[in-house]
């Protein structure tokens, strides 16, 4: 295609603002749609970028229909997602869906059966995978500098307070699902993104805070331990009422060595008395704007172009779902609780 892509981009809130930087940093896309419930923030959004050819829309089926349009990212509110998403697909426009996709297993495998049937190409936003230190321990882990892994934990620990733009909806459960779905899904993906193995089985446990006092309607703490298919051990906490600056812990553990975050100790290297420190960006920010959006959607893009799946592709991201998904399954029935889920 010599002409560049159209995009469309659902929603206005700030993570819209980085799909738009992000499509705009790449030649061969051009932002020509928005979509807000209030057209006003729609036009609003284009001249705050600058954006000349782009169209406000109130209605999903009205922007589906535009030929013009060939690639969408999906940028609102969680619980409207799938319903989104499967439009999307149904229109044959390519999709990129922010994270969680669903917040149900009915809704996951709704989406998921949509963009195989309509044969689009897809991206979820676990935008982490583009992160520096992401790609430094992947690169780590490929050249077997700790060995082989076998155990890992990844957390989010992030405090969305009362001041949170997001938390007036956020602290709902029809809007968030639980604290695994609205935000530790992120290190749920990061640890499976690490470990490379099929989870098998998982078990959780949630809990308030004394006296709940961010009236949260889901439990915002949880801890669950995930068992891998070689018997890999993981383990993810998540708290979305932490009282501390935002943190992105990873520990991996492997039979040559062991990460923690950016720091590395291997017995591949010998005399080595302490840490090694690799100077990197660190996922050490819930800021949207600290997130990598363009190599991501740059990587979509070319997936799109190239007619080849993404490792990141509404398929693969079921799979963390499910994690998220058996966590609060095994939570409230007090079992583990096996993958994949029926």
């Amino acid at each position: 295609m010599n002409m560049p892509l159209g995009a469309a981009v659902l929603g206005t809130g700030d993570v819209s603002g980085e799909h738009i930087r992000a499509f705009q940093a790449n030649p061969h896309t051009e932002v020509r749609a928005i979509l807000s419930r209030d057209r006003a923030k729609a036009e609003a959004k284009a001249r705050q970028y600058g954006l000349e050819n782009c169209r406000a829309y109130t209605g999903l089926d009205e922007l589906l229909k535009s030929d013009d349009i060939h690639v969408v990212s999906i940028c609102t509110p969680h619980h409207l997602h799938v319903e989104q998403g499967v439009a999307c697909a149904q229109a044959g426009k390519h999709v990129i869906v922010e994270k969680p996709i669903a917040l149900d297993l009915a809704g996951l495998r709704k989406l998921d059966a949509a963009v195989r049937e309509y044969k689009v190409r897809s991206v979820v936003s676990f935008v982490l995978r583009w992160n520096p230190l992401y790609e430094t321990i992947r690169a780590i882990l490929a050249d077997g500098t700790i060995g082989d892994v076998f155990y890992g934990e990844v957390d989010y620990l992030h405090g969305i307070t009362r001041n949170f733009g997001l938390y007036p909806w956020l602290r709902q459960r029809v809007f968030g699902g639980t604290a695994l779905l609205t935000a530790g899904c992120h290190a749920v993906d990061g640890l499976r993104w690490f470990v490379g193995k099929e989870a098998v089985e998982v078990f959780g446990y949630a809990n308030f805070s004394k006296g709940n006092p961010l009236d949260y309607e889901y439990e915002p703490n949880s801890v669950i331990l995930v068992k891998f298919e070689d018997g890999t051990l993981g383990k993810v906490a998540t708290s979305i009422e932490y009282v501390a600056p935002y943190t992105f812990p990873i520990v991996l553990m492997g039979n040559h060595g062991t990460i923690r975050d950016n720091r590395l100790f291997t017995k591949r290297w010998p005399g080595q008395t302490g840490w090694a420190t690799i100077p990197t960006i660190l996922p050490d920010s819930g800021a949207v704007t600290h997130h990598p959006f363009i190599p991501q959607i740059a990587h979509f893009v070319e997936c799109v172009l190239s007619g080849r799946e993404s490792h990141c592709n509404v398929a693969d991201a079921v799979k963390t779902h499910e994690i998220c998904i058996a966590g609060e399954m095994s939570h409230l029935d007090g079992r583990p609780v096996r993958l994949p889920l029926s």
